[in-house]
């Protein structure tokens, strides 16, 4: 298992030296963009505000505490990930238009996102659960927000990160599917152990 820091912008070759289960951590560029974000490129073809090319995004609606005499600047409060399959409809197109490297959220995706991972060189991470207020204080700095009208979970939130992670490899750049593999390990095992109990176990009739 692999331990390492990618850097934005992000370079093929670095994407292609990591498999599902790798450890990896997240410097530079982490662009919050989530349900809103997608459907306002893919089905309303707005163009967006940010270029993402090489960069990272991260399925997440963050609380942020505006910067006392500071106006328009943002300090980070918690930012957990959301549910990356919310965003399966729209990804593959998503990754096509924006030329983006990583995605961050939670749980798996599907094969459209698979599929898009292996033609364009991206993965897909997964990001704990329950350790919002953790990310947080990975990120140096909120340079910008935009699309703030959408509300602040929605918004694009522009931030600097410090070795943001652990990420975990759930999609790699050759097809594989961390989620998907570990529930056909878990079948394979399931039905052994499902018949071990029921031989242990008197139904009434």
């Amino acid at each position: 298992m692999s331990s390492k820091i990618l850097t934005t912008p992000i370079q093929d070759e670095e994407l292609e030296s990591l498999a599902i289960g790798d450890i990896f951590y997240l410097n530079g560029y982490l662009i919050s963009s989530r349900d809103d974000v997608h459907q306002r490129l893919i089905k309303q073809h707005k163009k967006l505000p940010i270029d993402l090319a090489g960069k990272a995004i991260f399925h997440a609606g963050p609380i942020m505490q505006e910067i006392e005499g500071k106006p328009g600047k943002y300090r980070v409060i918690s930012i957990g990930p959301t549910t990356s399959m919310r965003m399966e409809k729209y990804e593959k197109e998503f990754i096509a238009q924006t030329g983006l490297k990583l995605i961050v959220g939670k749980g798996g995706m599907g094969q459209n996102t698979v599929a898009a991972c292996q033609e364009h060189t991206v993965i897909h991470a997964v990001f704990p659960g329950g350790c919002a207020v953790l990310a947080a204080n990975c990120v140096e700095e909120v340079e910008a927000v935009e699309w703030l009208d959408l509300g602040m979970p929605e918004a694009m939130w522009v931030m600097r990160v410090k070795k943001f992670g652990p990420l975990i490899v759930s999609i790699d750049t050759r097809g594989n599917n961390l989620f998907e593999e570990n529930k056909k390990a878990f079948n394979l095992k399931k039905e052994a152990i499902v018949e071990e109990i029921c031989s242990h176990v008197d139904y009434l009739e």
